[in-house]
């Protein structure tokens, strides 16, 4: 799986002079949903657990396990795009993500909650670990 996403990422880079002719970079994910993130002033870095982009819309993270497939795209279509700690959807990451993310460990409802942006630390699951890396988010001033 490594094998496949460095490869993956060695052609993202030797593609990157032809990302100008496309809009959007595009992540299927495992779970079968789509993350679209605008080319425009786009940065892809990864490490050993996570995919970050970056660029003039914000930052997104996607655990490397999850990505099953990486293309460039003109069209938007459909997006479970999100802000990584934006844990209730309106747009801000705040102390109300942090209320919202503890209420979701507590009662076990997802109905009103981002499970992606909730996996704040890029682990496999959401658990106390992302409360604290979302503080720890909140707290650097860099949400």
């Amino acid at each position: 799986m490594k094998k496949t996403i460095i490869t993956m990422l060695i052609a993202l880079v030797a593609i990157c002079s032809s990302a100008e002719t496309y809009s959007y970079l595009k992540f299927t994910k495992a779970n079968g949903t789509t993350v679209t993130c605008s080319v425009e002033g786009i940065k892809v870095t990864y490490d050993a657990n996570n995919i970050t982009v970056t660029n003039n819309e914000g930052t997104t993270t996607i655990a490397l396990a999850d990505v099953q497939d990486m293309y460039f795209s003109n069209e938007a279509g459909s997006s479970s795009s999100y802000k990584l700690g934006d844990v209730n959807n309106d747009g801000n990451v705040n102390i109300a993500d942090v209320t919202a993310l503890i209420d979701y460990l507590l009662a076990g409802d997802a109905s009103s909650v981002n499970l992606d942006a909730a996996n704040v630390n890029g682990d496999s699951g959401v658990n106390i670990a992302d409360v604290t890396a979302l503080i720890d988010l909140l707290l650097s001033g860099n949400p």
